[in-house]
C-alpha cells in the first residue's frame, strides 16, 4: 500500500524547532555544504506494517541497480537524495515482510509512505533470493545482534516464560552469570556496564524473581537490538553494551490481543485504535501466582506445628503506550513501564516472632515528539523519567513465659536512584553519500545509596541514618556521519562529549568513535571499529548474581568514572541460498577505574559505634581490567529451518591494588569457551519444534584451601589413656584461602526442547507449548561448599573435608497455553 503527499507541506516553518543553539549552527553548516548539489531530488517518508500501521525500523530502502540506499530510523522514517531521472524502481525490504517495489519518477521531490505486508515463514522458501542490500556485509555497523520477536517466541524457555535476556545469553560475546540467571556479561564487562533502554528510558534493574526472569514481556516489544562494540556516538554512559528495546505502538486498524497461561505467570496484551488511523493504545500486563499456588501446601504442611513459617512472593509488570498522529509532520508517543517484586517471610512460635521482607521495583515514563522539519531533517525530542528503589525490612522480638516482650529489634533499609531527563536527536540526510545524526541529552540523577534505621532494646545507641540524597547531572552531546566515499566502502565516524557534575566536582570526557566496512566481494566484507566509553554510575555487588541487593552509586570526587577503550575487527559473509549470515570478530577491551567492594565489605557492613561515619566510598576499591577474544556466529533468521550457532573464546582479567594482594586474577564471570546451538523447525503450519544446547567453561570461584581450628582463651583439658593430659583448644574454625578466584567450577552444559501445536480457531489462534528444561538432567553447579566431617579415633582427633557441589534445577517439564486474536 502506497501513500503520496505533496512535498510543499514539509517545508520548515522556522528555526524555533531547534532547542539547542549549538545544534542550529551545526545543522546550518551541514545544510550549506549540501546546497551545491545540482539536479538532485529527495524521496522521503515512513515505512509501516500493513494493517496495524506500526512504524518499522531498520527497513532497507534502495534504488534498484544503483548504489543509492538508506535504512529507516527508529521511527520508520527514511530519506534518499539522488540524481534526478525520468524513472526508477524504489525497493523496500525487511526480514519477515514482503518485498515491495514502487516505480517512481525522480524529476521532483517526493514524499512516499509504504505499508509492508507480513509473510508466512513457511511460504518464505518460495520468495525470490533476498536482496544484496539486506546483507550484513553491506552494513557499516559491527558487533550488533538483532533478534526478530517472532523467532524469540519459538525458542525453548525456562518454565515457558519467553525472555529476551535469556535468548541474548545464547549469542556469542554474551556470557551467562550463573545457572538460571538472566544477567548479561558482555565481552568481559559486568551487569552494570550494559545500557538497557526501553523506549529511551534507562532501566537499572532488569530482574524478577531474584534474577531468574527479566522484567521484559516479549508480547509488548517491537524490536530488540544489542550492540557489543563499535558503538555509534549517539550512545553513551556504559562500557560494554547497549541493549535498545522499543515497545509496540498499538494497532491503528482494529482491536488485537494476545496472552498466555503458564506454570509461573499469566499475561495479557491488548492493542487497538483510539481514533482509527490516527491514534492507538497498547496495554500489556503480567503477574506471577507462585504465592497463590504455594500457600495451600505450606499451610497443610505446617498444620499443628508450634513453629509456623509463612513465606510469600509475587511479581507483576505493566507496559502501556499511546501514540497520536498530529498531522503529516508530527507524532506524539507516551509510554511507561511499572513493575515490582515483593518477598516476605514470617515465623511465629510461642516464645518469638520474626518478620522480614524484600521489596524492589522499576518505573519508567517516556514522552516523545517526532517532527519533520524538512524532507531531509527529522527530529525526536524525549522527556524521560526512570526510578528504581529497593528496600529491606526486618522485625523480631522474644516473648517470655508471661507473654511480655523481652527483646525487640527492627531494621529498615532503603536504596534508590531516580532520573529526570531530556534528549533531542536529529537525523539529517544531506546527500546519498551521507547520513548524519546529532543531538544532546541532559539527565538529573538523585541517588540515595543507603538509608538505614536499626533499633532494639538490646542496643544502647540505636542507629538512625537517613543518607543525604546525592544530586548529580549527566550530559552528553554527539555528532556522527555514515559516509560512503566509495561503493565498496562505508565509514561511520562520530564524536561524543560527556560530562558529569557532582556537588563538588565536574568531569568532562571526550569519546571518539569510528567504524568502517570494506566490501571485498559482492557479499563479503572486512570491518573494523574503535570506541571509547565512559560510565558515571556504578553497581556494587557481592554476589555477581544481579540481585536487587546490589547497590547503585554515582561518580564522586573520590570515585572516578569508569572508562573503556575497545577495538574490534572482523569479517562478514552472506550466503544467498540458503539465506545465512556468517560473522567472525576479534576484540580487545581495556577498562579503567572499575569498582569492587574491598575484602569483607558489603552494602550493610555497618556496626555499632562508627556506623554513622561510614559511607559506601569507604568500602570500595578501584582497579583495572582487560578482556580479549574471538566470536563466531552463523545465523538464519527466516524459513522453515532457522536458528544460529554461536561460539566465543575469551579471556578476562582484573587487577585491584587492594584485592588479591595486588595480583592479577580472573573475575567470576571469566569464561574461556562458550558455545550455543539453537534450532527452530516448522514441521508444518500446525507444529513447530525447537531445541537449544549450551556449553560453557565453569565460573572462577574462591574456595578455601584448608580449614583449621583457631586458638581461644577457652580450652578443655582431657587425659589420654596413658594418663598424660591433652589440651583441646576450643577456638573457632578458620578457613585459609589461596589466590582469588583460582578455583574453576565444572563446565556448564544443558539441552532444552519444546514443541508448539498451533491451531486456527474461528476467532483466534491458539498455541499449546510443551517443553523440557535440562533434558538430560545435567547437575550444573550453582555453588560449592566445604563440608567437614570430624571423627575421633581413640585419643586422636581427625577430620575430613569434602567439596560439595550444589545444583539448582534438575530436568523440568513445563507447558503453556497461548492465544492471539
Amino acid at each position: 500500500m502506497i501513500h503520496f503527499t505533496s512535498s510543499k507541506d514539509l517545508l520548515p516553518k522556522c528555526w524555533a524547532y531547534l532547542p539547542v543553539r549549538l545544534l542550529v549552527t551545526i545543522f546550518s553548516i551541514l545544510y550549506s555544504l549540501a546546497a551545491f548539489a545540482q539536479e538532485r531530488v529527495t524521496v522521503s517518508g515512513f515505512v509501516k506494517e500493513n494493517g496495524s500501521q506500526e512504524q518499522l525500523p531498520g527497513v532497507n530502502v534502495y534504488i534498484e541497480g544503483s548504489p543509492y540506499g538508506a535504512v529507516t530510523n527508529t521511527y520508520g522514517f527514511y530519506s534518499l537524495t539522488v540524481p534526478a531521472s525520468d524513472s526508477a524502481m524504489l525497493s523496500f525490504s525487511f526480514v519477515g515482510y514482503e518485498k515491495t517495489d514502487v516505480r517512481i519518477a525522480l524529476n521532483k521531490d517526493l514524499v512516499l509512505s509504504v505499508f509492508l505486508p507480513t509473510i508466512n515463514q513457511l511460504e518464505e522458501v518460495t520468495v525470490s533470493a533476498r536482496r544484496q542490500e539486506d546483507y550484513v556485509s553491506r552494513s557499516v555497523q559491527m558487533s550488533q545482534i538483532e533478534i526478530p520477536i517472532a523467532q524469540l517466541k519459538k525458542v525453548p524457555a525456562f518454565f515457558g516464560e519467553k525472555d529476551v535476556l535469556r535468548v541474548l545469553q545464547l549469542m556469542p560475546g554474551v556470557q551467562k552469570g550463573t545457572e538460571g540467571q538472566t544477567g548479561l556479561y558482555v565481552r568481559g564487562g559486568g551487569p552494570d556496564q550494559n545500557l538497557i533502554i526501553l523506549d529511551d528510558a534507562v532501566v537499572y534493574n532488569a530482574n524478577h524473581l531474584f534474577g531468574f526472569f527479566s522484567i521484559f514481556n516479549s508480547d509488548a516489544l517491537k524490536s530488540v537490538e544489542l550492540t557489543k562494540g563499535g558503538f555509534p556516538a549517539r550512545y553513551g554512559g556504559r562500557l560494554s553494551s547497549v541493549l535498545e528495546m522499543n515497545m509496540k505502538e498499538g494497532s491503528k486498524d482494529k482491536l488485537h490481543g494476545e496472552g498466555g497461561i503458564g506454570l509461573i505467570s499469566s499475561r495479557l496484551t491488548l492493542e487497538g485504535p483510539i481514533s482509527k488511523g490516527k491514534s492507538s493504545f497498547l496495554i500489556s500486563g503480567r503477574r506471577t501466582y507462585i504465592d497463590l499456588l504455594a500457600s495451600p501446601f505450606i499451610k497443610q504442611q505446617q498444620k499443628g506445628d508450634d513453629n509456623q513459617v509463612r513465606p510469600g512472593y509475587y511479581f507483576y509488570d505493566l507496559n502501556a503506550k499511546m501514540n497520536y498522529d498530529l498531522g503529516a509532520k508530527d507524532k506524539l508517543y507516551v509510554s511507561g513501564y511499572f513493575g515490582r517484586d515483593k518477598f516476605n517471610v514470617s515465623e511465629k512460635s510461642s516464645d518469638s516472632e520474626t518478620q522480614a521482607g524484600l521489596d524492589w521495583g522499576n518505573t519508567t515514563v517516556t514522552m516523545r515528539w517526532n517532527h519533520l522539519i524538512s524532507q531531509r531533517l527529522f527530529v525526536n525530542t524525549s522527556l524521560i523519567f526512570s526510578n528504581f528503589n529497593f528496600g529491606v525490612s526486618s522485625y523480631s522480638k522474644e516473648i517470655n513465659g508471661d507473654g511480655a516482650t523481652e527483646d525487640e529489634f527492627s531494621l529498615d533499609y532503603d536504596s534508590r536512584i531516580r532520573d529526570f531527563g531530556i534528549k533531542t536527536d536529529f537525523d539529517f540526510y544531506p546527500s546519498s553519500k551521507h547520513a548524519l545524526k546529532f543531538g544532546a541529552q541532559l539527565t538529573q540523577h538523585k541517588f540515595i545509596p543507603s538509608a538505614l534505621a536499626i533499633e532494639g532494646s538490646f542496643i544502647d545507641n540505636p542507629i538512625e541514618r537517613s543518607a543525604r540524597p546525592i544530586n548529580t547531572l549527566e550530559a552528553g552531546a554527539y555528532i556522527e556521519d555514515t559516509w560512503q566515499p566509495l561503493e565498496s566502502l562505508k565509514i561511520n565516524g562520530g564524536f561524543r562529549v560527556s560530562a558529569f557534575q557532582t556537588p563538588s566536582k565536574t568531569y568532562v570526557r571526550p569519546e571518539p568513535r569510528l567504524s568502517a566496512a570494506l566490501r571485498l566481494a559482492q557479499d563479503f566484507s572486512l570491518k573494523a571499529s574503535y570506541a571509547q566509553m565512559n560510565q558515571y554510575v556504578h553497581l556494587l555487588s557481592n554476589t555477581g548474581l544481579g540481585l536487587p541487593t546490589d547497590l547503585w552509586v554515582p561518580t564522586t570526587d573520590r570515585v572516578a568514572p569508569q572508562q573503556s577503550k575497545q577495538v574490534a575487527m572482523g569479517l562478514a559473509k552472506d550466503l544467498e541460498r540458503p539465506a545465512l549470515t556468517l560473522t567472525l570478530e576479534g576484540y580487545y577491551k581495556r577498562m579503567d577505574h572499575i569498582l569492587n567492594y574491598k575484602e569483607g565489605s558489603s552494602f550493610l557492613s555497618i556496626n555499632g559505634e562508627n556506623a554513622n561515619e561510614l559511607t559506601w566510598e569507604d568500602n570500595v576499591t578501584a582497579g583495572k581490567g582487560w578482556s580479549y577474544g574471538g566470536e563466531f556466529l552463523i545465523q538464519k533468521k527466516t524459513g522453515r529451518l532457522s536458528g544460529w550457532i554461536g561460539y566465543t573464546l575469551s579471556w578476562t582479567y582484573w587487577k585491584f591494588p587492594e584485592l588479591n594482594f595486588g595480583k592479577t586474577f580472573f573475575p567470576r564471570y571469566d569464561r574461556r569457551h562458550d558455545l550455543s546451538v539453537v534450532g527452530i523447525f516448522e514441521v508444518n503450519k500446525r507444529i513447530t519444534l525447537s531445541s537449544t544446547w549450551v556449553y560453557g567453561t565453569g565460573n572462577a570461584l574462591t574456595l578455601p584451601v584448608s580449614t583449621y581450628q583457631g586458638v581461644s582463651d577457652n580450652f578443655i583439658t582431657r587425659f589420654n589413656p596413658n594418663g598424660k593430659p591433652a589440651v583441646t583448644w576450643n577456638g573457632p574454625m578458620v578457613s585459609e584461602y589461596g589466590q582469588k578466584n583460582s578455583f574453576r567450577a565444572e563446565p556448564f552444559h544443558r539441552m532444552d526442547f519444546a514443541v508448539q501445536f498451533h491451531k486456527q480457531k474461528k476467532r483466534h489462534d491458539r498455541t499449546w507449548e510443551f517443553g523440557v528444561y535440562n533434558v538430560y538432567n545435567r547437575r550444573n553447579p550453582f555453588f560449592y561448599d566445604i563440608d567437614s566431617d570430624d571423627t575421633e579415633n581413640g585419643s586422636t582427633g581427625t577430620g575430613k573435608s569434602t567439596l560439595k557441589r550444589y545444583s539448582l534445577f534438575p530436568v523440568l517439564p513445563y507447558f503453556s497455553y497461548n492465544f492471539k486474536f
